[in-house]
């Protein structure tokens, strides 16, 4: 006997998953907020997600809970600070006037390779697109100082990455990570720059351009709230 499956099987299956894709975007205006916190890494984050369930009863949580979710005197010391200058809301009112997308590692879209690092930033910054196909990518980065010979290998090397396909990711910095990502442009592909500061701001100055051209082509990503700015002790 042929076993019927309910017309309404599909639809309800459709409608759970909105419903858990809302929930998701809900809850990342507290991911947000709760990344203003210094202090709160990743091994908290995810003492936080563990013991509430959700980031947003964590934001609202009293401080004797937080405590019994692994939160020490200083963590609460800085979310104190923040809930005073800031909410939610107002987080994500800043990302959109930015043109600023971000997402946890929960979301589709972050990066899946990240996730396998020992402390995946537990909020991703952006502008432009980040796709399934940067997975096949390789970092080209070096010197801020390089030579003739080595801005020249640099260049061959990333022209061939660009045109087999490969995205580039480097750093927007001076010297090879701006050679990395211009002949990456120039070639047609996509290049990823990763900044160690908040997107608020593109450091150096001079490659303000440039990261408008990545941005079209790829993306400008940080682990950094906007607000960040950039530290010798962030670069590595």
């Amino acid at each position: 006997m042929t076993r019927l499956r309910s017309p309404l099987h599909k639809p309800r299956c459709l409608q759970i998953w909105a419903c858990a894709r809302i929930a998701r975007m809900t809850d990342i205006k507290y991911w947000v907020a709760l990344n203003q916190v210094s202090r709160l890494g990743t091994v908290k984050f995810r003492k936080l997600e563990a013991y509430f369930g959700s980031l947003e009863r964590a934001w609202h949580a009293s401080a004797s809970d937080l405590k019994f979710a692994g939160m020490d005197d200083r963590v609460l010391q800085d979310l104190e600070a923040v809930k005073v200058r800031t909410s939610p809301d107002l987080e994500m009112e800043r990302l959109e006037r930015g043109g600023v997308r971000a997402v946890n590692w929960h979301d589709e879209t972050y990066p899946a390779r990240l996730k396998e690092i020992t402390d995946p930033p537990a909020v991703l910054y952006y502008k432009g697109t980040l796709l399934p196909s940067d997975e096949r990518s390789v970092a080209v980065v070096g010197t801020r100082g390089p030579t003739g010979y080595g801005r020249e290998v640099a260049s061959a090397l990333t022209q061939d990455l660009a045109r087999n396909g490969i995205a580039v990711v480097s750093g927007l910095a001076r010297g090879i990570d701006s050679v990395a990502h211009r002949v990456t442009l120039e070639a047609g592909g996509r290049t990823v720059a990763v900044l160690a500061n908040g997107l608020h701001t593109i450091y150096p100055p001079e490659h303000a351009n440039l990261a408008q051209q990545i941005a079209e082509n790829g993306a400008v990503v940080s682990e950094y709230p906007l607000g960040v700015r950039p530290e010798a002790r962030s670069f590595p």
